[in-house]
């Protein structure tokens, strides 16, 4: 019974697929003229000679081939990609300090390039509850967690010509009760 359904399931298979199957074709296309050697040295530069946005903008693949991501990445992303061929960690991506509790005395200090920056905690010991994110910013740079009371501090390492903090155009933040805490209950 089980070799005679066997044969009826192989029949029906064999009579759905096609005989011949669809044959694969390939082209080959040959450069007339090999690229000289060296033709794109030279031109990709050093981390420590970038200077000007138009300094990340790349040399580009040779005609006929397949760019690298160095060769069409630009912008930060450049700047990103020649930092880690120099061993620079230029967006300083390493995570926070998580051997303390950040305290109002001693808080846990985040860098930060803008006017605002986000944070998660974990709590401490780490993970210790689930992340929730701390927004800080140039006008309030201290954040307190409000499961695990860690306290982080943005500080603002970016261009201090920047004056477009200043524009508030009429916008007063709204207060919270952290406004209303006496200095001395800190």
């Amino acid at each position: 019974m089980f070799l005679q359904r066997t044969a009826i399931a192989a029949a029906r298979r064999a009579a759905v697929s096609p005989v011949v199957k669809r044959s694969f074709s390939t082209s080959l296309v040959r450069l007339t003229t090999p690229p000289p050697s060296g033709a794109n040295e030279g031109k990709v530069k050093k981390f420590q000679e970038i200077k000007t946005e138009e300094d990340l903008l790349p040399p580009g693949a040779l005609p006929g081939t397949v760019p690298t991501d160095l060769e069409q990445a630009t912008g930060l992303e450049r700047l990103e990609i020649l930092g880690k061929m120099e061993g620079v960690d230029i967006f300083d991506m390493k995570p926070l300090d998580a051997s303390r509790k950040g305290t109002l005395d001693n808080p846990i200090i985040v860098k930060s390039f803008g006017d605002e920056q986000y944070a998660g905690c974990t709590g401490y010991p780490a993970d210790s509850h689930v992340t929730i994110w701390l927004t800080m910013s140039r006008d309030r740079p201290i954040e307190r967690c409000p499961e695990c009371g860690n306290v982080l501090k943005m500080e603002y390492v970016g261009p201090q010509d920047d004056h477009h903090h200043d524009h508030h155009h009429g916008y007063e933040e709204p207060k919270t009760f952290a406004d209303f805490v006496r200095p001395e209950y800190r």
